[in-house]
């Protein structure tokens, strides 16, 4: 389609080889990091680096704050770049993310919070909305911004022992409920035909690939696969009904297959969960809680052991009168969930294996030899 296309972050899709790293993936460049997450000043993962200027590890940055080092170096393309040329900047900032740190001088401005977790992850909120800022001035300098759509969005619940709540909302992170899995985002642009406004349509992640292609002049009728997404841009511009009815939360048979046991740092999305219109049920997922901010509750604790909350079998809840999931409708409303069943039943159909793997000890052995997180099996 002509664009050039950068990324700037978090990559955390994979590097079992260079083929699944992000200039072999359709990024022309890419600066940042490949695993999930890393100390912010180091750019160390369990002691090793994970830090790359494509293919090439930075060595020269510690103690450089990552959220300034990726703000500078989206801005550094954007100030080189040819205005001729289209261009798509993918920019995952690793803020808010555990581990949770930011620079002294953010977090005094936050004094007035009691919880330490909660001032420090509020001076990384504070530094991500200033590095957006930063970069919107660039693409305003630069004479891009008129023409720039900007999406801001989350990829997934807060955790609540790293500083992210989602109260009153049920869950955290890494679970099913609407707390794990409920997220938020905003859209600017001038191509946008109405402003100001809120959005409850039902919307995926799918959706953002669809919806970005078509306003950059492209079409995914041609796919040579089945897409998952639905282009939600006359929703998003216009309020008119999404065209999504549906999302699969997930249907991983984690507690039959017992893959928690082949993890060695996350609990799995355990159990299946879909959502259809106003409804959504849960099948063999893990139990969670209400998890309230320190602030609103002193006595606020977080459970890590997901193993002892049980599994709820069959639960439904109507999302929209009870997006807290506190009523449980499954015994009044049987004739819905055998509805939904039959619809994760049709999924089943074609559901693939779980790719969850133990982990690669040969994947440990060529970071320490080469003193940085790397492909492993090239």
């Amino acid at each position: 389609m002509g664009y050039a296309t950068h990324m700037v972050g978090k990559w955390h899709l994979g590097f079992y080889e260079w083929e699944y790293t992000p200039t072999y993936r359709g990024f022309d460049s890419h600066y940042g990091f490949y695993t999930g997450c890393g100390d912010h000043y180091t750019h160390e993962r369990l002691g090793i680096l994970d830090l790359r200027d494509n293919k090439s590890p930075v060595r020269d940055m510690n103690g450089t704050y990552s959220a300034n080092l990726f703000t500078r170096q989206a801005q550094k393309i954007i100030e080189n770049h040819n205005s001729s040329i289209p261009l798509f900047l993918y920019l995952p900032f690793q803020n808010v993310h555990f581990p949770v740190q930011a620079p002294q001088k953010y977090v005094d401005k936050y004094s007035f919070i009691d919880n330490k977790i909660r001032r420090t992850y509020a001076a990384m909120l504070d530094i991500a909305d200033e590095a957006i800022g930063n970069v919107t001035k660039s693409l305003e300098k630069a004479g891009l911004w008129k023409n720039t759509i900007l999406v801001f969005t989350t990829d997934n619940g807060g955790l609540p022992e790293a500083g992210g709540y989602n109260w009153p909302l049920r869950g955290e992170k890494r679970t099913l409920w609407e707390g794990g899995v409920r997220g938020v985002a905003f859209v600017h642009g001038n191509m946008l035909q109405r402003k100001g406004v809120k959005s409850r349509e039902l919307l995926h992640s799918t959706d953002w690939y669809p919806t970005l292609i078509k306003l950059a002049g492209g079409k995914v009728d041609n796919s040579p696969v089945p897409i998952d997404g639905f282009d939600v841009w006359d929703t998003i511009s216009k309020g008119k009904p999404s065209p999504r009815t549906e999302i699969l939360l997930n249907i991983d048979l984690a507690p039959e297959e017992k893959l928690h046991e082949m993890m060695s740092e996350d609990p799995p999305y355990q159990g299946a969960a879909i959502r259809v219109g106003d409804m959504k049920l849960m099948v063999s997922c893990p139990n969670s809680t209400w998890f309230k901010p320190p602030e609103l509750d002193e006595k606020s604790t977080y459970d890590m052991n997901f193993q002892e909350r049980g599994l709820i079998k069959v639960a439904l809840y109507n999302i929209t009168a009870d997006p807290a999931e506190r009523t449980d409708l499954s015994q009044k409303l049987p004739d819905v969930v055998n509805k939904l069943q039959e619809r994760l039943q049709f999924y089943k159909q074609t559901v693939v294996p779980p790719l969850n793997k133990p982990s690669d000890q040969f994947a440990w052995n060529v970071a320490r030899k080469n003193g940085c997180w790397s492909p492993w099996r090239s």
